[in-house]
């Protein structure tokens, strides 16, 4: 007695392939074809926002001040309409900015509350390498949460503390900006060896840099 050969099954919905299906189908109907590139594309997003979550603080992370930003460095609300440094309202939980598809990434906003502190070294990568004058800085202050700007030649060190106002210096080739509050920095470059926690800022560093 002939025994007939089991039909292969839909590797989507497990249901019996059709009876004419080419030997090499996955699936059993274009909505199972559809619903399986939707599920691939929402575990793409799941794989890239845990792999982002573990190059960011958990100190960053679990604070609503996300937002957005554009092309032209510009805070975007997850909607993609403009946000405010000054407008609470318009930035959102971690989640919901890695989530989102508008604008290049995602940025932390600065609040005096919060006490973070972040010291931005322009230009002071070139060619791969830290330049003699942002590694003395770097030499000079602990090991903290450390990120490269978007161009990939700026440094950002975050830290723990508070300062009076931001500053900004320019000396020879040597470029430092300070700061504390009303302002949104780009996040997720994280230079791979640097702690995934934030420093003590010490008492009187920021004087010292400057």
């Amino acid at each position: 007695m002939r025994t007939l050969a089991k039909r292969p099954v839909c590797t989507r919905c497990d249901e019996p392939m059709p009876l004419l299906a080419r030997p090499n189908a996955r699936f059993c109907s274009g909505a199972c074809r559809q619903s399986a590139y939707r599920a691939r594309r929402r575990e793409a997003a799941v794989r890239v926002r845990t792999e982002q979550a573990e190059r960011v603080p958990d100190e960053l992370t679990e604070r609503a001040r996300w937002v957005r930003y554009s092309p032209r460095k510009v805070p975007l609300r997850v909607d993609g309409c403009f946000a405010s440094v000054n407008d609470p309202s318009s930035w959102s939980d971690y989640a919901a900015a890695s989530r989102s598809s508008a604008g290049q990434g995602v940025g932390f906003v600065l609040t005096a509350s919060d006490g973070f502190v972040v010291v931005d070294l322009d230009h002071a990568v070139k060619a791969g390498r830290v330049l003699p004058w942002a590694q003395r800085i770097l030499d000079a202050l602990p090991p903290t949460y450390m990120e490269r700007g978007r161009s990939g030649t700026g440094l950002h060190l975050w830290f723990r503390g508070n300062v009076a106002a931001g500053r900004r210096i320019r000396r020879g080739e040597e470029a430092i900006e300070v700061y504390a509050d009303r302002r949104y920095i780009i996040v997720g470059d994280r230079v791979p060896g640097t702690p995934l926690s934030l420093a003590e800022l010490p008492e009187g560093a920021v004087e010292q840099l400057l």
